[in-house]
């Protein structure tokens, strides 16, 4: 059974070489890179030939394309600011090592560092993704964000956890949330949602108690208060653009 490793890119020169190199195992490595503009792409061909360029579609239909390049069936998906943790890396060598399996995808956790800590509460932990499947039996969906991985058969565990190296400070996931913002209120309105003043008022307030005290981000500290305040404020955003779509569309 061999395993073709896919990346997709889009500015990622501070994380590429260490994601990569958490992928020597693999059979092969394939990178999709959305015309980078910083090093992405030089440092990847350091690791692999097998780089290829397009204009960014979505991430669904990125992860898709990437899949559809690799010479073998079995596809592990990695995001350019995680790794494969040693334990992970063991586990996925003893499958490489089998035949044909039955199960079409395999899951595993995923650890996230964030604000200098390892989160181990949040609702980040543990944050299992199906990252191991067959390409014959799955594919990537969503059009906009919080793209998922739709799997027809069996899904089985993978020991170990992926090391989610996620935003390097609190700027950055500022930054970041404005952007995610946008698409996921662009998925909404695609979906013909409509969310009212008092959505505005209650879902954030909603959403901070339930990462903060529900799913006992107190217990992260400050990174776990950063969590859930930043999780409403992104609530507030996604709404707000939202209306704002659909007031523009009114008039």
């Amino acid at each position: 059974m061999k395993i073709s490793a896919i990346v997709i890119t889009f500015n990622e020169a501070h994380n590429i070489s260490k994601a990569l190199e958490s992928l020597s195992w693999a059979d092969e490595i394939i990178i999709v890179d959305a015309e980078s503009t910083d090093r992405t792409a030089e440092i990847a061909s350091r690791f692999t030939d097998r780089i290829f360029v397009r204009p960014w579609p979505g991430y669904s239909a990125q992860k898709n394309f990437a899949a559809e390049q690799a010479k073998n069936d079995w596809i592990f998906s990695l995001d350019a600011d995680e790794r494969v943790s040693p334990e992970l890396r063991n586990a996925l060598l003893k499958i490489n090592d089998q035949s044909e399996p039955e199960a079409a995808g395999y899951e595993t956790a995923r650890r996230t560092f964030y604000l200098g800590r390892w989160i181990k509460h949040s609702g980040w932990w543990p944050d299992r993704k199906v990252r191991l499947y067959d390409r014959r039996r799955a594919r990537w969906r969503g059009d906009f964000v919080h793209e998922s991985l739709e799997v027809d058969g069996k899904i089985d565990q993978l020991g170990g956890e992926l090391l989610h190296f996620t935003v390097r400070d609190a700027s950055e996931h500022h930054l970041r949330m404005d952007r995610y913002t946008t698409l996921a209120a662009q998925e909404l309105y695609n979906r013909g949602t409509h969310k009212s003043i008092g959505s505005l008022l209650l879902s954030p307030v909603i959403v901070f108690l339930r990462s903060y005290f529900f799913k006992l981000g107190i217990l992260d500290g400050v990174p776990g208060l950063a969590i859930a305040r930043f999780a409403a404020h992104y609530e507030f955003l996604k709404n707000l653009k939202l209306w704002e779509m659909r007031s523009k569309s009114d008039v």
